[in-house]
């Protein structure tokens, strides 16, 4: 096995977006290396996340970490992931396990959440798992972002979540 095929414990390094006009919440995994790298959520340069948003928003592409959040905030969105803590090979979510769920029943009571997305699967099945019994929100499964998800067209992509955003 090389290191490219090893399992890492990977606990969560940066806290959620949102504020009190939060209605929406965004949800997805684990944050990937390249967002662990960077800090800030969907880092890695070829995630779709950030030209969905900003199409369907229909503002610029942000590029800062400063303008992604002003993005969120604005549009009364919050961003976090499902997992806390995981052990995981690389960025590849069917390798994921060991989870430790986030605490999202403690960021809703400081919103006004009234809708959940999850970005891809893996993040419906953690959030089910762990969360709907808890929270009584089902979530809605949206078609992953990442470029690990070469069926999605960017443009069926942004169709698709302008239908719940």
């Amino acid at each position: 096995m090389n290191e490219s095929q090893t399992y890492h414990h990977v606990v969560h390094t940066f806290g959620p977006l949102y504020n009190e006009n939060s209605r929406i919440l965004i949800l997805g995994s684990i944050p990937s290396p390249a967002s662990r790298e960077m800090g800030f959520y969907y880092g890695h340069p070829r995630n779709r996340f950030w030209q969905v948003l900003a199409y369907v928003y229909g503002v610029p592409l942000p590029e800062s970490i400063e303008e992604k959040k002003a993005l969120v905030l604005t549009n009364g969105l919050a961003l976090w992931d499902v997992i806390e803590e995981c052990d995981i090979i690389g960025a590849s979510d069917s390798s994921v396990k060991n989870v430790v769920p986030t605490d999202i029943p403690s960021l809703l009571e400081q919103t006004r959440v009234e809708r959940i997305l999850c970005n891809g699967v893996l993040s419906k099945k953690i959030y089910d798992k762990y969360q709907l019994e808890r929270i009584g929100i089902p979530a809605i499964k949206m078609p992953s972002t990442s470029p690990a998800n070469a069926a999605w067209s960017l443009e069926k992509l942004i169709k698709e979540w302008e239908k719940v955003l």
